[in-house]
């Protein structure tokens, strides 16, 4: 990438946390960092990454309350959601979306691979919302 892309990661567990900001810099990623949901909305209202990496399964509270938290304020409401996630049913995907996550991501079992693969998905993120966007000004 050819500049630095603002991301929060809101994850609770220090190792994967850390392994998450070690692999994302090195993919050109400027990684903030939330121990846990309270502290990452507050930190998305402050900051306005670009994007969120949200784990799913947290204490008190978990990725699906703090992903509806980020989309029912006016602050936070249009910052891309992925949801960070061993989860893979298709009920729990399901209902991220309809609180509105922008995507999900699985936990690789080597961790130093999701920065290639949180790269690949903000491109191809990036790619469609402008074409939707695109397609949208044609239409009016």
């Amino acid at each position: 990438m050819s500049k630095w892309v603002s991301v929060l990661v809101i994850e609770d567990e220090e190792l994967v946390r850390t392994a998450l900001q070690r692999s994302l810099t090195l993919y050109g990623f400027k990684v903030h960092l939330a121990s846990n949901g309270q502290a990452g909305v507050k930190l998305a209202q402050q900051n306005q990454p670009e994007f969120i990496l949200l784990d799913w399964m947290m204490p008190e509270m978990d990725g699906l309350e703090v992903l509806s938290e980020l989309k029912h304020n006016e602050s936070t409401d249009h910052i891309p959601v992925f949801m960070l996630t061993g989860k893979g049913m298709i009920g729990d995907v399901d209902q991220a979306y309809e609180i509105g996550a922008d995507g999900y991501i699985t936990k690789p079992l080597d961790l130093k691979d999701l920065g290639r693969i949180t790269r690949d998905r903000w491109k191809k993120y990036k790619k469609s919302a402008q074409v939707t966007k695109n397609e949208h000004e044609k239409h009016n």
